[in-house]
């Protein structure tokens, strides 16, 4: 009989040993796919990684994982347990089409900046830069996002553009067509951490962190209502639409980044509403 105890004891320490407690506890939800972004749950004191980068993890085990518009179909996502156990999971990332436009004959002057804004030009990447340093805490992004202005859409995101033969930088967000002075609403709740009413390409821009590094920003804006530091919830108004900094005419432009990936804003609302802000 006391053989018999030892060997189950045995047995109960090996099965404890050889299947973490916290085993299939990893939740995801959300877009996996190129410029989506996905939402993690897991247990609190869980480190998560993807691809190798550690990631943030909140108090209650939720964390934010983002595919670049050029993402490869496939990303590996790893957990290490309190309890030491781990899982590693295989993530499917669907590849998406993306709307090419070559353009010949166009002047240098258009496609190019003058040497006299090189200096502007220095001046807004290096605010720019130094935004994208901080995360803030939270995970706002979790709760949901709303269209910070309506109207028809007149760009996407992930299209890009060839000027006599050259390519163009992507187009990183969504614009949206609206009259100048019609109101910008946060999307989603969280800490402004760059607000200037004068960018070169920009003109009016603010960065919205949600939380995470999950930011998402609104340029061309003919106002700017908050500052950074600010803190602010979802439907608040943080400026107007404007057609400020290298644009062709009034409209929102909507992007979102998250650690250094550039992801597709549209993606997490709903159909535009039809009715205005």
């Amino acid at each position: 009989m006391r053989t018999r105890k030892r060997l189950l004891g045995f047995l109960a320490s090996f099965l404890l040993l050889s299947f973490p407690a916290f085993a299939g506890t990893l939740e995801l939800s959300g877009n996996m796919v190129q410029g989506g972004l996905a939402v993690g749950r897991t247990v609190p004191g869980a480190k998560v990684s993807l691809d190798g980068m550690m990631l943030d993890v909140d108090a209650d085990g939720v964390f934010a994982i983002g595919f670049d518009r050029d993402q490869k179909p496939a990303a590996t996502l790893r957990v290490v347990y309190p309890d030491g156990g781990t899982e590693t999971r295989a993530l499917a990332v669907a590849q998406r089409e993306w709307q090419i436009q070559r353009v010949e004959g166009v002047p240098q002057k258009y496609v190019s900046p003058p040497p006299e804004a090189m200096a502007a030009i220095a001046r807004a990447t290096k605010l720019k830069e130094e935004a994208r340093k901080t995360r803030a805490g939270g995970s706002r992004f979790a709760e949901g996002f709303i269209w910070p202005a309506t109207g028809p859409i007149s760009g996407v995101f992930g299209s890009q553009r060839y000027y006599n033969g050259e390519p163009r930088r992507p187009h990183y967000g969504v614009d949206v067509a609206a009259p100048t002075g019609t109101p910008i609403r946060a999307p989603a709740g969280g800490v402004v951490t760059l607000a200037e009413p004068d960018m070169y390409f920009e003109g009016g821009l603010v960065f919205l962190d949600h939380g995470q590094g999950v930011t998402t920003l609104t340029m061309h804006m003919s106002r700017v209502d908050v500052k950074a530091g600010d803190r602010v919830e979802q439907g608040d108004v943080i400026g107007a639409v404007g057609g400020t900094g290298r644009a062709t005419g009034p409209h929102l432009h909507w992007g979102m980044y998250w650690r250094g990936a550039w992801l597709d804003p549209q993606l997490l609302v709903g159909p535009m509403p039809k009715s205005g802000n």
